[in-house]
This record gives structure tokens, C-alpha cells and sequence, in this order.
């Protein structure tokens, strides 16, 4: 049984997590992972992460009040996502190697980066109506292969879904439905590898309700948010994220 001081930890790293997530829509696994891996070992902190993640994914997508119109709207990115998780990993290893992961992770944080700063900087980009339906299945596709690569979800799935004008709920929500999908997918890969026990799953539990509780609490914060204050937040959230992809 891990010790009530480690308990506390980690009940606040979920709920600060969580509160992360409710805000910009992502996140979570970033800041669980880099905050229990200074008390735990990397291996039981993703451990942990797993049965959080998927819940706080699935109540973001399930919250808003747009979940019919996004899923008729974005059902090729939904496709494309879960095809690159189920095939991603097995064809990136097979032809980059062991050193594939981290290569990856690295490219995508500076591309993240990027993207955050000159979003700040300037407008981000709008795709018309015809674009947004030629490019929805290829961004999917793509989202899903980096998730399945190195266990990052936001790639390019996130400006894709920015750059459709979406509302602060629509946005967050389309975020929940898509990471819901590549969750789940992923965790296909991990059984068929035999990389996640019923143990882990187990112990995974233990994170749910603060995490819950710290996105619901982040969700009311994000919805009094001006849309200017939050896009810039929402940037600079993505921003944040490449920096510790890159420099991790």
C-alpha cells in the first residue's frame, strides 16, 4: 500500500491535472506524468494514468451540447484517428526503430511550439468548409500514428480542430470525443502487447474522482473566460506542451 503522504500527492496531482484539462481541453497526462515521476517511477506513473485519462476524455466529449453535429461533422477525423493508433506503432518502429519514440516526440514538441507562438502572435489560421472536409480524415490519420508512436494525442489534431472556429464547449468537446477515440485504440495496442496488467488498471482507479473533480472545477473556470483570453491561454497551453515534449 503506497504511504498517506504519497496518497495526498497524488490525489492533488490529479485534481491539478484535471483542473488543466478542463481549462484547455488537454494536458492531463502531461502533468501527471512529469509531477508523480518526481515521487513515483515513469513506468507506475503512466500506470496511473491510464483509467483517469480515459474517464476525463470521455466525460469532456460526452459534456457541451454538440456531440451529434460534431460527430456528423468530424466522423473522417474519428476514422482516421482510431486507423493510424491501431497501425501507427507497429509501422513506426518497424521502420524507424527503438529511437522512433523519442525522435518523434521531439519534432512534435517543436512543431508545437511553432504553431503556439505565431497563434500569439498573429491570427490563427480558418479553414473554409471545403478544406476542413479534404483535410479532417488526413489529420486524423496523422493523429493517430504520432499517438501511437510516442503517446502524444494533440499532434496536429488540436490546431486542426482550432483552426474550425469552433466554440470554447464545441472545442473542448471535439478535443474529449477525439482523445476518447485514441484512447481507446491505444489501449488495444498496450493489451495486445501485453504491456497494461489488470494491476495496473487497478491502481489506476485511485486517480479517477480528483481528476474529475479538478475538470469539472476547470471547465467552469475555462467558461468564464473571454474568447480572446482563452484562445491566448489555449496557445499558450500548446506552447507549453511542445517546450516539455522537446526538452523532456
Amino acid at each position: 500500500m503506497p504511504s498517506p503522504d504519497l496518497i495526498v500527492f497524488s490525489a492533488l496531482v490529479f485534481v491539478l491535472a484535471g483542473l488543466v484539462k478542463g481549462v484547455l481541453g488537454f494536458g492531463l497526462p502531461t502533468v501527471v506524468v512529469a509531477l508523480l515521476a518526481l515521487a513515483l517511477p515513469p513506468t507506475q506513473a503512466l500506470a496511473l494514468l491510464v483509467v483517469p485519462s480515459f474517464a476525463t476524455n470521455l466525460a469532456q466529449g460526452a459534456v457541451g451540447g454538440h456531440f451529434v453535429a460534431l460527430c456528423r461533422r468530424l466522423w473522417p477525423m474519428g476514422l482516421g484517428i482510431v486507423l493510424g493508433t491501431l497501425v501507427g506503432g507497429r509501422l513506426t518502429a518497424a521502420l524507424f526503430g527503438p529511437e522512433a519514440a523519442t525522435a518523434t516526440r521531439t519534432g512534435l514538441g517543436i512543431a508545437l511550439v511553432v504553431y503556439g507562438m505565431s497563434g500569439l502572435l498573429g491570427r490563427p489560421p480558418t479553414l473554409p468548409g471545403r478544406l476542413e472536409r479534404l483535410l479532417a480524415g488526413p489529420a486524423g490519420l496523422v493523429s493517430g500514428v504520432m499517438t501511437a508512436a510516442c503517446g502524444v494525442f494533440v499532434f496536429p489534431l488540436a490546431p486542426f480542430l482550432q483552426s474550425l472556429g469552433l466554440s470554447r464547449a464545441a472545442l473542448s468537446q471535439a478535443l474529449g470525443i477525439a482523445f476518447t477515440l485514441a484512447t481507446v485504440a491505444l489501449a488495444g495496442n498496450l493489451l495486445d502487447g501485453d504491456r497494461l496488467s489488470g494491476r495496473d488498471l487497478l491502481w489506476s482507479v485511485a486517480g479517477l474522482v480528483p481528476a474529475l473533480a479538478g475538470m469539472a472545477l476547470g471547465m467552469r473556470l475555462r467558461d468564464r473566460m473571454q474568447p480572446a483570453i482563452f484562445s491566448a491561454v489555449f496557445l499558450l497551453g500548446l506552447a507549453g506542451l511542445g517546450l516539455h515534449l522537446a526538452l523532456a
